[in-house]
């Protein structure tokens, strides 16, 4: 198995992965998050696709196979200690932590990569899975706004949201 065949396996899996979620989440708001998450991996896996024939990227002698496949080969469905379905908190830091190990996997393949094309190709993967982060970065903001947040003139300036 290649490079591009691994990120190409890993974008199915973490799909239809977050598909199960929302399945699961169907009675409740996670069920949109995660079927736009799903859409985002689809597309994601629709790019490598369509650049399986441009691309050649050769598995160099390094670790970054093994390490890729413990990202997403074992994951279980998201799970709280004292409910039957986890906190929508808790989904949301799950997800992100999720997607800032596809973050971190794209980057080391366009540290590795080497053609101009690769690296492009990567990069774009990188940017785009930034943007989920930030997306979950900013849900789990607004879901602990409510627990932290005291809104009283008394207590000065507060950032806008």
């Amino acid at each position: 198995m290649d490079t591009l065949e691994l990120a190409l396996s890993l974008e199915l899996d973490l799909g239809k992965y977050y598909r199960e979620q929302a399945e699961k989440n169907a009675n409740n708001s996670l069920q949109v998050v995660f079927n736009m998450l799903a859409r985002e991996e689809d597309k994601h896996a629709e790019i490598l696709m369509s650049k399986a024939d441009l691309l050649t990227l050769p598995v160099s002698e390094s670790n970054i196979l093994k390490e890729a496949e413990k990202l997403f080969r074992h994951l279980k469905d998201f799970e709280s200690d004292f409910t039957e379905l986890p906190s929508q908190l808790d989904s949301y830091r799950m997800a992100l932590e999720m997607e800032h190990k596809s973050l971190k996997f794209y980057t080391s393949l366009r540290d590795k990569a080497e053609s101009k094309e690769e690296k492009t190709t990567y990069e774009y993967l990188m940017k785009q899975e930034d943007i989920h982060c930030i997306l979950l970065e900013e849900l789990v903001k607004l879901t602990t706004r409510p627990e932290e947040w005291v809104e009283s003139a008394e207590f000065g300036v507060r950032e806008d949201y």
